[in-house]
């Protein structure tokens, strides 16, 4: 029988509510009072990635607030809408919806793509903007087409995604299996251990998310020939005007550091690049210690250096 979505109402220093935004309704997990960060989670991943953030930043003075994307965990999972412009208007709507007219937003992989969007389509929600592992679309656009024994080479387990039902299958067959080796591949040795790859094969075999999931990539993947890509690539050329820290794990095999450095060039406001080293690709889980002290440090600077 495949999990429900009552796996991942994980009980913690937290509470789980549901909120409304846009018509789609989204579950949300909250922490501590203060300024809000929105935290967004990326692919094979539901909320929980930032488990570790949802208690260091409410010590710090912080409202941490984590979302189980549209198609994820016990968000709602609508047949369409995968598309960077609309996730953007969902996590903008959201952050209305909360009470507030602008947050500091942080975002990892897939999450890291849709902060990027955020902070380009509609800025007053943005007041900071904290990529993890994650380049500016157009910086991975083009990285994909030029950087062919890189991150072309990285990133070609996606491109079996763009084919309709084997990729589901795949993913979801003997307990989501897949899942927890993709975890594994992309983190350092040690990381993750075995209950944690056990919770994120759960979530991730909840009926029809690795359908959503999947939609991420094949519009990414499908829309770089249409018009809608092309009228997102015009849209992202403009300058992000939040203060940014990009943060990147220095072993990542997924998104390769390199592909992601180059984002520099579509910030127009302070930028402030770091490497961790000993981390893959889930640096808020691999190394939490290290990435919260790099975040924390960044969020109480008033004046965050170029």
């Amino acid at each position: 029988m495949a999990p429900d979505e009552s796996v991942v109402r994980i009980e913690g220093p937290w509470t789980h509510r549901a909120v409304h935004a846009g018509g789609t309704r989204f579950h949300v997990v909250e922490a501590g009072q203060g300024p809000l960060v929105l935290l967004l989670h990326g692919f094979p991943q539901f909320w929980w990635t930032w488990r570790h953030q949802l208690a260091s930043l409410p010590k710090a003075g912080y409202r941490a607030v984590a979302v189980d994307l549209r198609g994820y965990g016990g968000s709602d999972k609508p047949p369409r809408g995968y598309d960077l412009p609309t996730l953007a208007a969902d996590a903008t709507g959201l952050i209305r919806a909360l009470g507030e007219t602008g947050a500091i937003v942080v975002g990892h992989d897939w999450g890291g793509l849709l902060a990027w969007t955020m902070a380009v389509l509609d800025p007053k929600c943005v007041r900071r903007l904290v990529p993890v592992s994650a380049p500016h679309p157009l910086r991975l656009r083009s990285a994909l087409m030029t950087d062919l024994a890189g991150q072309f080479r990285a990133s070609r387990p996606a491109l079996g995604y763009q084919v309709p039902l084997l990729p589901e299958y795949r993913l979801t067959r003997r307990d989501a299996a897949l899942v927890g080796r993709m975890l594994e591949e992309w983190s350092v040795p040690g990381w993750p251990d075995a209950e944690t790859a056990r919770t994120y094969r759960q979530a991730f075999g909840i009926p029809t998310v690795a359908h959503c999931a999947l939609e991420y990539h094949r519009w990414f993947g499908r829309s770089q020939l249409r018009p809608d890509g092309r009228r997102f690539a015009r849209a992202m050329r403009t300058e992000v005007e939040a203060p940014t820290l990009h943060l990147h794990g220095a072993l990542d095999p997924r998104v390769l550091p390199r592909t992601a450095q180059g984002s520099s060039r579509y910030v127009a406001a302070p930028y402030r690049w770091r490497l961790l080293e000993g981390a893959g690709h889930f640096p808020h889980e691999e190394i939490p210690d290290v990435f919260d002290t790099e975040l924390l440090g960044w969020l109480d600077d008033p004046e965050p250096d170029r």
